[in-house]
């Protein structure tokens, strides 16, 4: 019998192969300092979006996978670059009048325009670590003001001042030539506006740890490197970082890629050993754009949540990580329903398949079972026809389909049924357009009414069906409390009426029963919406009621 860890060493699945990738660091020794450091970073220039919360979630699987095959302690530690210079106002935040006035400054030397924290940056950073706390990650939190200002990283910033020709060096070959004349990878701090000042040093002195520079109104100053006097550019950061702190895996997104030799090569001039790397494609807006955290666009975090449990964000997350996704509410319903239908296959797959199913790498090898008895696409479709406010009155539909469920027994079902209808009444009802059947749609659905009337005229469409197949095979048992049955039914009215492509048929019932051009099984939502119930939206379809 396969073991877990034997499994998990042939997995195709890339959180496997992401964590050998980290494995083979430390082939023939352990790390000094005990554990192996998987980070995350995060610039809290603008409110957390789900790109921040993919990092984190997508981390974790790889941390989790590494678990498995290998013994060596793992931390995560998600670090928040929120000494950064606020270098613009996020448009969507309030009080900007007053946030113009503290531009350029440290965002933990910001205030909070929400006045809930004592500066920006802390706002935001306790927003980040609500959303993960959310989730249930286990990560360390860090905030470069406190490393920089607590004297954490003063050995690799005195280190950066002996090493400030060869990072130079680094980083003036991918500067422009203008660019190159102002450039200093010491960013110093305005002793007194507070300012992060981009401005090019006259001296830096190895021995001393100090940098000598001009400020905008030409007065000289001299600064320690250490302390939190200054800080490195962003680039250089990266690449400090990961030798102060000794980083084993860092992924980041495609904008980040072409600065990899960069940050490598900063980490090595400063004794570190660089990272393993993952980058991943960017999530884009409805329209196409990278999602950015100062414009606010796309899907945040708290938005999902509202339409959507956890779990089907992270399973959005596991997909193909190296293709650009759009992040729209129109992916939710899909993957909700994928992901329920990964928690019904896993119970039973070997070993070897279940290291590769989603839901290993979502629930860190423990996923539950799915209760969830009704699809999410089929819970919006409900909604559409039945009229209902509030999830008890879907619960009437859903227990004579399957009268075993219960809101108690089935809670991720429950759950489902109260954001199905915020998701409707929010996306789906203002879109719906109603049209009135063609003489041949008209037609068939005047016999497909009939045939759920009647057990006899059911089985008569079938019949003639298989008549016109040439396929003699007995009839099914009629049961109207079948999804089987009834999905038999609509096919053989469809066959019947000689609809040149039975899409037409399928799409025909969607735009005149539910008023959208594409929908569920058609046999599946008759038995969860009911017979009787269907045959009465079919008669007022045909009245032009629904038009009207």
């Amino acid at each position: 019998m396969t073991s877990l860890r034997d499994a998990a060493m042939k997995s195709k699945a890339w959180p496997f192969e992401e964590a050998r990738r980290v494995l083979k660091r430390y082939e023939k020794r352990d790390p000094e300092k005990g554990y192996v450091l998987f980070e995350t970073g995060y610039g809290p220039s603008g409110l957390p979006h789900i790109g921040t919360f993919g990092e984190v979630a997508r981390t974790t699987m790889i941390r989790r996978a590494f678990e498995v095959i290998s013994d060596i302690p793992t931390k995560l530690l998600c670090f928040s670059d929120d000494m950064d210079g606020m270098r613009k106002v996020p448009s969507n935040v309030p009080n900007q009048d007053m946030l113009r006035q503290h531009e350029q400054k440290p965002l933990t030397s910001v205030p909070d325009p929400f006045g809930d924290f004592d500066s920006f940056g802390n706002h935001n950073n306790a927003m980040l670590r609500r959303f993960l706390d959310t989730f249930g990650f286990e990560y360390e939190f860090a905030s470069a003001t406190d490393y920089y200002k607590s004297g954490r990283f003063d050995e690799m910033l005195m280190k950066s001042a002996q090493e400030y020709d060869q990072i130079m060096e680094i980083m003036l070959k991918s500067l422009r030539e203008e660019r190159q004349q102002t450039y200093s990878c010491f960013l110093p701090i305005h002793p007194e506006t507070g300012r992060v000042l981009y401005v090019p040093m006259k001296e830096v002195n190895a021995r001393d740890g100090t940098v000598t520079f001009d400020d905008e109104e030409g007065r000289e100053w001299t600064l320690p490197v250490t302390g939190g006097n200054v800080k490195l550019q962003w680039k250089p950061d990266f690449g400090m970082r990961w030798a102060a702190l000794g980083v084993d895996f860092e992924m980041y997104g495609k904008d980040h890629s072409t600065n990899t030799p960069i940050y490598d090569g900063i980490c090595r001039v400063l004794g570190g050993s660089a990272p393993e790397h993952f980058t991943y494609e960017l999530f884009l807006d409805a329209n196409g754009e990278k999602i950015s955290k100062s414009k606010g666009n796309g899907l945040s975090i708290d938005e999902w949540l509202t339409y959507a449990a956890t779990e089907s964000l992270s399973y959005f997350m596991y997909l193909k990580p190296k293709t650009a996704k759009r992040m729209h509410f129109d992916v939710i319903p899909k993957a909700v329903d994928e992901y329920h239908q990964q928690l019904r296959a896993y119970p039973d797959q070997p070993i070897e398949q279940q290291v590769n199913n989603p839901v290993w790498h979502i629930h860190g090898g423990n996923p539950p079972e799915s209760r969830m008895v009704v699809p999410f696409a089929m819970l919006l479709n409900l909604a559409s026809v039945a009229g209902a406010t509030e999830k008890e009155g879907l619960w009437g539909f859903i227990k004579r389909y399957a009268p075993e469920a219960s809101p108690e027994g089935n809670p991720d079902l429950d759950q489902a049924a109260g954001f199905a209808l915020k998701y409707f009444e929010d996306f789906v009802k203002p879109t719906l357009v109603f049209r009135a059947p063609s003489e041949q749609e008209r037609a068939a659905l005047e016999d497909l009414a009939k045939a759920l009337k009647s057990e006899e005229a059911a089985l008569d469409q079938i019949a003639r069906k298989n008549a016109a197949a040439g396929n003699d095979e007995p009839l099914p048992e009629a049961d109207f409390h079948s999804d089987e049955f009834l999905q038999s039914v609509v096919f053989a009215v469809g066959k019947n009426h000689e609809f040149a492509n039975l899409r037409d048929w399928f799409k025909a019932l969607y735009e005149v029963l539910l008023g959208q051009s594409q929908g569920p099984r058609f046999g599946g939502f008759i038995a969860l919406y009911g017979v009787d119930e269907t045959v009465a939206l079919i008669e007022r379809a045909l009245a032009g009621e629904l038009v009207a």
